[in-house]
């Protein structure tokens, strides 16, 4: 056989060239196809991700921000508790002022009725002498 001889395009040589042309272009076509489609499922899980960070981090910066509110409060709390704390113990004070006044009120009255019981009965005893 003569290599020479030109390829009958009709031959069995001609048919396995354009079944191999064929393979290699369907097998570009598909490879093409999907590195695209990589691509796109790349581009498409990086914005999920981005979308599930943004959800993520506005709820971290929320619970930021109600834990400082929070923060706040306690210190507004504390301060208050501590207001009152002091204005407890004045009106403990001036309640056991009052107490003891009243105490002393009591104690003069009781003085009072001892030394008016003692002057009645020292009048009773110079009218007694007198008259006799």
């Amino acid at each position: 056989m003569d290599r020479s001889k030109q390829v009958d395009p009709n031959g069995l040589e001609a048919s396995l060239i354009q079944i191999i042309n064929s393979h290699h272009s369907s097998s570009l076509k598909l490879r093409e196809s999907t590195e695209k489609a990589k691509k796109d499922g790349i581009r498409c899980a990086r914005r999920v991700s981005e979308l599930l960070v943004d959800s993520v981090n506005r709820e971290v910066q929320e619970a930021f921000v109600m834990q400082k509110r929070i923060e706040m409060e306690i210190r507004a709390l504390t301060a208050s508790i501590l207001q009152f704390g002091k204005q407890t113990d004045q009106w403990l004070a001036a309640s056991h002022s009052i107490n003891t006044a009243i105490k002393e009120i009591g104690d003069f009255e009781n003085w009072m009725k001892t030394m008016e019981f003692d002057c009645k009965s020292i009048n009773a005893a110079i009218c007694n002498i007198h008259q006799e």
